[in-house]
């Protein structure tokens, strides 16, 4: 059956693996593209799709400046990356400019660049983190679920995992 069955087709294990796999990308660095990369890899691993795009965008955008800031922040202390010199006034100074001319543009990638590597690494760490903590509280609920729809209403047994 493909990835797209019903989601007591796939073992709870897969399932937890699907929406894992969903969070990762959501709080990667490759924001705008994690819902393609998200599908893509979960054509490649057969995987519920669906499963895979709900987990993508709990990356919600009141959490989306918050993550990405601390994420940043933690690695650019454990890389040893200071921020640059009056950042807070010469990015202010940047909106004075028009988000449709060349200048903003230019400066905001002057002022960003050395907090590159921050970024990618540190929002790469709290994606492995959240992805690895949102296996570990997925799968014991799915399976108590599934036990739940086989004990009180009569369904098939959940299939087991492969070994």
């Amino acid at each position: 059956m493909d990835g797209v069955a019903a989601p007591h087709h796939d073992s709870p294990r897969r399932t937890a693996f699907a929406y894992a796999l969903g969070v990762f990308w959501g709080f990667s660095p490759f924001i705008g593209l994690h819902t393609v990369i998200g599908l893509v890899c979960a054509f490649v691993f057969n995987l519920n799709r669906v499963e895979v795009i709900l987990a993508a965008y709990t990356n919600l955008p009141w959490l989306i400046a918050p993550y990405y800031t601390l994420t940043t922040m933690a690695a650019a202390a454990l890389l040893g990356v200071g921020m640059p010199p009056d950042f807070s006034g010469r990015l202010s100074s940047l909106f004075d400019l028009s988000l449709f001319g060349r200048a903003f543009w230019t400066g905001l990638a002057q002022l960003l660049s050395p907090l590159l590597w921050p970024f990618v690494l540190g929002s790469l760490a709290g994606a492995a983190v959240l992805s690895t903590l949102s296996y570990l509280v997925a799968r014991p609920a799915i399976e108590a679920g599934r036990r739940h729809l086989h004990l009180h209403h009569h369904q098939p047994p959940p299939p087991e995992d492969a070994p």
